[in-house]
C-alpha cells in the first residue's frame, strides 16, 4: 500500500472519499470490492481522530433500549456478528457484569427484561462455526459468586450482577487499516496526510476536490464523480469552508475521555451511574475507563483532556468502585475524541440517537455529493454499504451487492483464531509475542515475519510489539510519522510514553526507511509530546 499521489492527480474516479476514519475506510473497500474505481484521502493519518480514540468495543449498544431505539440495537448487534466475522482475529467476545447496587426487585426486573430483549435481538450471534466467538445469554450472579470473580465490586448495598457478553476491539486502528489493504487490493488508490481544502463545483455539479499534500506542500484536484464527506466530527464544518454554502445538516460534538490504568477486574463492568453509564474495560492487561459524554464546541482538532477532566472522572468511578483504588497516580495514559452525532432534538449530548444518517446534497446544488454522519464504530460498515448503494444508484451502474459483512479483511481469512496460533507457533517457535502479532495481523503475519531475525521479533515494552513491525509499517502499511507507528500501526504509544531507549530505536529504524535526517528524527520523538501532556 503505497501513496500514489500521480494516480491521484491524473485519474478521475467514480468516488472519492474525504476521511480515513471507520466510515471512509468501510466504504472504500466496500466501493472498491463492487468495481468502482475509488480514492481516499485523509488529512492526518487513518483511523488518529475518533475511531482511534474508542472504547475499543463492537456492541449493540444494551442502554439505547432505554430510548426504544429497538431497530439502532438489532443493527448494532448484527454488525458486530459480521465483524466478529469478517475480523476474528481483530473482535472478539468480551463479558460484562453489570452490579445491582440498591436497585430492588423493580429494578432488577426491569434490567433482567432489558437483557432477555437483548438476547432476543441478536438471535443469530452464535452462528460463527468458531465455538470460541459465541457469546451467551445473560444471567444472574449472586453477590457471592460476584465477589468471588470480582472483589472490586464491593461495595455497601451491593446485591449481585447480571452477567452479559458483547465484542471487543484489539485494536480498532487496524481493524480500519485492513479495509484499506482491501481496497488498495482492489485498485483504489489511498493517501494519508492529504487535505482536502475546496469542493470543484461547476453548474451544480461535484467534480471532485483540491488537496493540499502535507508532505510536500503540493496542491493538486482530484476528479471524482461522486465525493463523500466521511470526516466525523469535522463533516460539516468541511462542507461550509469548502463550500463556501452554510450546512444544512449540523452535528453535535460530545467530548468523550478515556483513561487507561492498571487492570482492576478480569470482566467488563458496565455501572449504572444515575442517568448515564460507565464502563471498566479490560484490555490486553489494562483496564479502560470509560467514557464521558460533554457537549463540545470549537475546532475539532483542540480537544483534549484537562487535569479536571481526569480528576472528575476518577471521582465519579470511586463513588461507585470504592475499592479499585483508582488514584491519580495510576492513570497511564489519557485520550479525548468526539463523537459525531446527528441532530434529533434532544437536550443533552448523552440522550441523542448513535443513528448514523446519509445525505445527498444535490437538493443544495452539489449534485453527486453525499456526506456520511454520526453513527459509531460498531456500525460503520452498515452506513458505508448505504453509501455505496446511493453511489451505484447515483452513477447509474450495475454492480454486484454488497458483501463486506461476510467476505473476510486480509488478516481474518482464517478458520478460527486459536487454531491460528498454534499453526503460528509451530512454524515460528520461540517468539514470545506471537499471539499478540497474530491478532494485529492475522493470517497477514507471515508477511511480517517473512525472512525476520529472532532478535526482531524482541517485544519492545508492555505491548509487546516488535521491531520487525517497524519497517513493515513504513513499507507496507504507509505509516509516515513516528505517531502513526507507535499510536496506530503498532500499540507501543497506547500504555503511556513509550521508554526513551524505544523510542531511539523506533525512530532510528524509521529514520533508515525513510532517510530522515537526525534532525527530523528528534523532532519526530518531540512531536509525541503533546499525547502525553494535559491540557490547561
Amino acid at each position: 500500500m503505497k501513496r500514489d499521489l500521480s494516480r491521484l492527480a491524473n485519474q478521475t474516479f467514480d468516488l472519492l472519499i474525504i476521511g480515513g476514519g471507520a466510515t471512509g475506510c468501510f466504504a472504500a473497500r466496500d466501493a472498491a470490492l463492487r468495481g468502482l474505481s475509488v480514492a481516499l484521502v485523509e488529512a492526518r493519518d487513518f483511523a488518529s481522530a475518533t475511531s482511534g480514540r474508542s472504547s475499543r468495543l463492537a456492541h449493540g449498544g444494551l442502554r439505547y433500549l432505554r430510548n426504544l431505539e429497538i431497530g439502532l440495537v438489532r443493527e448494532s448487534l448484527r454488525e458486530r456478528l459480521a465483524l466478529m466475522q469478517i475480523a476474528p482475529h481483530l473482535v472478539r467476545p468480551l463479558p460484562f457484569l453489570l452490579p445491582l447496587q440498591g436497585t430492588g426487585l423493580i429494578g432488577r426486573a426491569k434490567l433482567a427484561a432489558g437483557l432477555t430483549l437483548y438476547d432476543a435481538l441478536s438471535y443469530d450471534r452464535n452462528r460463527l462455526e468458531d465455538r470460541s466467538q459465541h457469546l451467551p445469554g445473560h444471567r444472574w450472579i449472586s453477590r457471592e459468586k460476584a465477589l468471588e470473580r470480582e472483589p472490586v465490586l464491593d461495595s455497601k448495598g451491593f446485591a449481585g450482577a447480571f452477567e452479559y457478553h458483547d465484542g471487543q476491539m484489539y485494536a480498532p486502528e487496524r481493524l480500519a487499516l485492513e479495509n484499506l489493504i482491501d481496497a488498495d487490493a482492489h485498485g483504489a488508490v489511498v493517501a494519508n496526510y492529504v487535505a482536502a481544502e475546496k469542493l470543484l463545483l461547476q453548474g451544480g455539479k461535484t467534480e471532485g476536490v483540491t488537496v493540499r499534500d502535507a508532505i510536500t506542500g503540493s496542491v493538486f484536484d482530484v476528479r471524482a464523480r461522486t465525493v463523500l464527506v466521511a470526516a466525523g466530527p469535522w463533516a460539516d464544518l468541511f462542507l461550509e469552508q469548502a463550500s463556501g454554502k452554510t450546512a444544512a445538516h449540523k452535528l453535535i460534538r460530545s467530548k468523550g475521555i478515556h483513561l487507561m490504568v492498571p487492570r482492576i477486574s478480569h470482566a467488563a463492568l458496565t455501572i449504572e451511574a444515575g442517568s448515564g453509564h460507565l464502563f471498566a474495560l479490560p484490555w490486553r492487561g489494562h483496564t479502560l475507563l470509560a467514557t464521558t459524554d460533554t457537549p463540545f464546541s470549537g475546532d475539532p482538532a483542540t480537544v483534549a483532556v484537562t487535569e479536571a477532566d481526569i480528576t472528575g472522572f476518577l471521582a465519579t468511578f470511586r463513588k461507585y468502585l470504592p475499592h479499585a483504588a483508582l488514584a491519580r497516580d495510576r492513570v497511564e495514559f489519557f485520550t479525548a475524541g468526539l463523537r459525531p452525532l446527528v441532530s434529533d432534538g434532544k437536550a443533552d449530548s448523552y440522550n441523542v440517537s448513535r443513528r448514523a444518517q446519509l445525505v445527498d446534497h444535490t437538493g443544495e446544488g452539489m449534485d453527486g455529493l453525499f456526506s456520511a454522519l454520526g453513527g459509531k464504530w460498531t456500525t460503520s460498515r452498515a452506513l458505508a454499504e448505504t453509501v455505496t448503494d446511493a453511489v451505484v444508484k447515483k452513477l447509474d451502474r450495475k454492480a454486484p451487492a454488497c458483501a463486506t459483512a461476510t467476505t473476510p479483511l486480509p488478516g481474518g481469512r482464517i478458520d478460527r483464531f486459536d487454531g491460528l496460533v498454534r499453526g503460528f507457533q509451530k512454524t515460528y517457535p520461540g517468539i514470545a509475542a506471537l499471539t499478540h502479532l497474530a491478532h494485529m495481523h492475522g493470517a497477514r503475519l507471515p508477511l511480517l515475519l517473512k525472512g525476520a531475525k529472532l532478535t526482531d521479533l524482541m517485544p519492545l515494552g508492555p505491548s509487546h510489539d516488535v521491531p520487525e513491525q517497524i519497517a513493515f509499517a513504513v513499507h507496507e502499511e504507509m505509516a509516515v510519522t513516528l505517531e502513526d507507528v507507535v499510536m496506530r500501526r503498532t500499540s507501543l504509544g497506547q500504555f503511556g510514553r513509550p521508554a526513551p531507549q524505544v523510542l531511539e530505536q523506533v525512530s532510528t529504524i524509521m529514520a533508515a526507511a525513510l532517510g530522515w535526517s537526525e534532525e527530523k528524527r528528534r523532532a519526530e520523538i518531540a512531536a509525541l509530546d503533546p499525547l502525553y501532556t494535559v491540557a490547561a
